[in-house]
């Protein structure tokens, strides 16, 4: 598929611009050399089979409140016998281009909520790569005698795209701790599309994985017996196994917990040092009451605690992390921790805007 499409973008020159795209061909394959075990191992592993293989915005519809697919690919298996994260990166690329960058984030992550397939993580950037240079040039090939402007801008932009996927970043930790009802889940969501390779960073939320370890879905609400010591061991230790294969795919990891325990802090950072990356933890407090009002809102969230169960959360020993002001507005939040990121060297630069309303 690489070398195809490397054909077909030299057949779209002058259209797009060659430089452009000789390398994004070149960076596909250099990248193809290094996952090609991955790849085997994937498809030892029942990873490809039989998808949907036209997985765009175009093909999925609301019905009766939920999502639908259509139109899939039924008459050729080398488009629809694919690696299962190569269909969802159509749909991920397709976000991207249109500007819902935080949207195919929070796609990609409750994806790997639900299905645990963060082993395949490494090779999204250049599934991603992939499919936004099949649309550069199909739309270059469809239109090239009467290619509007739009269309042209389009294509070019897919193409750039494509080359921005490929792009490497430094993976490190992030760690946002606070009691129940500080909105870390909301700062981790703010924050994840703002940093790393495309589609943006690993969100591995504690309330998330203790419903993985039970089996069922984020929302539905578990037992008390559900929160003792041990069982919250096992999620810290479930958290810990998948940041590591995270960090190793070359994503930053944002870990959502209490971090209520001196140990539990400590280990964040240790697992950090462990893994070669940097570390950064963030402390989000809040007035008792702001807590208890927001907790009393809370409806559909992964999260079980009450206000009940805040208030009988203890902080174990001084906090040495950032401490955020959770009270202030989701991007003053986002701004600041942002800024102690780079300051850290753990970023470059990110998007600092909010979320842009788009008409699909």
């Amino acid at each position: 598929m690489i070398a195809e499409n490397a054909e077909n973008l030299t057949r779209a020159v002058p259209l797009l611009d060659a430089d452009a795209a000789r390398k994004v061909s070149a960076a596909a394959l250099v990248v193809l050399e290094g996952l090609a075990p991955l790849l085997e191992a994937r498809k030892a592993a029942g990873r490809v089979r039989r998808c949907h293989g036209d997985l765009h915005l175009r093909n999925i519809c609301l019905l009766e409140g939920r999502p639908r697919l259509f139109d899939c690919i039924e008459f050729d298996e080398n488009f629809s016998c694919i690696d299962v994260l190569y269909d969802l990166a159509f749909l991920l690329m397709d976000l991207l281009h249109r500007g819902f960058t935080a949207q195919a984030n929070a796609v990609c992550n409750r994806y790997l909520d639900r299905t645990g397939d963060v082993g395949g993580m490494a090779l999204l950037p250049l599934f991603i790569s992939m499919r936004a240079a099949v649309r550069a040039h199909v739309l270059v090939a469809q239109y090239r005698n009467n290619l509007a402007a739009a269309g042209l801008a389009a294509a070019r932009a897919y193409l750039a795209l494509a080359g921005e996927a490929l792009r490497l970043r430094t993976p490190f930790l992030l760690a946002i701790g606070g009691l129940s009802g500080t909105g870390k889940s909301t700062i981790a969501a703010a924050l994840a599309w703002r940093l790393g390779p495309v589609p943006g960073a690993r969100v591995i939320r504690s309330d998330v994985v203790r419903k993985q370890i039970f089996g069922v879905a984020p929302e539905v609400r578990l037992p008390a017996a559900a929160y003792d010591a041990g069982t919250s061991a096992r999620v810290y230790a479930a958290m810990e196994e998948q940041a590591q294969e995270v960090l190793a795919a070359g994503y930053p990891v944002i870990v959502d917990a209490a971090f209520l325990a001196v140990e539990m802090r400590a280990e964040a950072r240790a697992l950090a040092a462990r893994a070669g990356v940097g570390f950064c933890g963030v402390w989000l407090q809040a007035p008792v009451a702001v807590l208890a009002a927001r907790l009393a809102g809370r409806r559909g969230d992964a999260s079980d605690a009450d206000a009940a169960v805040m208030r009988e959360q203890a902080v174990e020993g001084a906090v040495d992390w950032l401490v955020v002001d959770a009270t202030a507005g989701t991007g003053t939040q986002v701004a600041r921790i942002l800024d102690a990121l780079i300051l850290r060297g753990l970023v470059v630069d990110a998007p600092r805007g909010a979320v842009t309303q788009k008409t699909l």
